[in-house]
């Protein structure tokens, strides 16, 4: 029997078509287009290791001996000797004891906060998905405002958190976390520190060893990694890396761990020849630190320099970004486009993000391209 009371599947797309209306005015519609040939300053390659003959070859060796899946999740069938070799090298690389291994970044930071204590505080300009992750784990997260160490402490001092969550290198501004200090203040009041490392591997630190590892505090107990391989590694999945006993902990209970299939041997085994060739990269580090510096310039950004790869020129209101973002790419040039709710400021920007894997010439002319479609129509951009 019908229920007269609920709504009629029309009406529900009817509603859903009006919202969409609404948000195209407003400049905020999303569209998912096919890549096509461009200048990369969009994508996260940050080090072009996605493409690097030794990774492909790798994941080439592990695809024939494993096959495309992992068919079944870590727990059943899905663990493999290159997935138990990546957590071991990722946690040396981290100077952590040891890591777990997932199948994204984002399943990685679900995984780790639901499995810490709460209540949780994060930074305001954290990751989209440490604050989905502090909702679905009962907590209700807190705030307290970006990079202010005053307001940490407040915080602190009033909720009494059982976390703090921060990025090392934040996603959509590309500023970094005053690690030492916030780790000083999160240790006095006995909370632990989840640092979002998705941005830092491979491009700052020792080694590219990310963040926590530049601040002095690789292998501290009161503080936990997470991190994503599809950024500088080139790859996919996500990691955490902390003591032994959240391992067992996250293996036994964790249930984006136990419930999601594992993720497939050929990227891991890609990602591993990444992570050994990224430990090597120094020179491609400077060379990223070149560009940023170089594009925070050409794009009149203000001081400091981009903490890595990623930098975010502001551009007016949604329809603005969107339409700088075309005339880019009109003229050859990916970039990013960023606009409410993904922005944690609100306000709407480009994301450039530094690949040195593009040859120098045509990274220098992409910046000229994005600096000269500002505000000027495509049609006036010289070729």
């Amino acid at each position: 029997m019908t229920n007269p009371t609920a709504p009629a599947a029309p009406d529900l797309w009817n509603r859903l078509t009006r919202k969409a209306e609404l948000r195209a005015r407003a400049g905020l519609t999303r569209t998912a287009r096919p890549r096509t040939a461009a200048v990369d300053l969009a994508g996260n390659d940050y080090l072009g290791l996605s493409r690097h003959p030794d990774v492909l070859a790798a994941a080439a060796t592990a695809l024939a001996e494993h096959g495309l899946g992992a068919a079944g999740s870590r727990l059943v069938r899905g663990t493999t000797d290159v997935h138990e070799a990546f957590e071991t090298e990722f946690a040396a690389h981290t100077g952590a004891e040891t890591a777990v291994l997932y199948s994204s970044g984002y399943l990685a930071n679900l995984g780790a906060v639901t499995a810490l204590p709460g209540p949780v505080l994060l930074d305001a300009h954290a990751h989209a998905s440490l604050h989905d992750a502090a909702r679905l784990a009962g907590h209700r997260p807190a705030t307290f405002a970006h990079n202010d160490l005053d307001d940490l402490e407040r915080q602190l001092r009033t909720l009494r958190p059982g976390l703090v969550a921060v990025e090392s290198v934040y996603s959509v501004l590309g500023d970094a976390a005053p690690l030492r200090e916030i780790h000083a203040r999160t240790s006095a009041h006995g909370a632990l520190l989840l640092v979002d490392e998705a941005h830092a591997i491979g491009t700052t630190g020792p080694r590219g060893a990310g963040g926590v590892a530049a601040a002095g505090l690789a292998a501290d107990p009161g503080i936990v990694i997470t991190a994503t391989l599809s950024k500088a590694l080139g790859a996919a999945g996500g990691a955490i890396a902390g003591p032994a006993a959240l391992r067992r902990h996250l293996h036994d209970t964790g249930r984006t761990f136990i419930f999601d299939t594992a993720p497939p041997p050929a990227v891991i085994a890609g990602a591993r020849t990444a992570l050994a060739i990224a430990r090597e990269s120094d020179t491609a580090r400077t060379e990223l630190a070149r560009r940023a510096a170089l594009a925070a310039t050409a794009l009149d950004m203000p001081a400091p320099a981009p903490a890595a790869g990623v930098l975010s020129p502001p551009a007016g209101d949604a329809r603005a970004a969107t339409a700088w973002a075309e005339r880019c790419a009109a003229h050859g040039v990916a970039v990013g486009c960023f606009r409410p709710p993904s922005t944690p400021d609100h306000r709407s920007r480009l994301r450039l993000t530094v690949n040195t894997g593009v040859p120098a010439d045509d990274f220098a002319r992409a910046l000229d391209i994005v600096a000269a479609t500002r505000t000027a129509p495509a049609a006036t951009v010289a070729p």
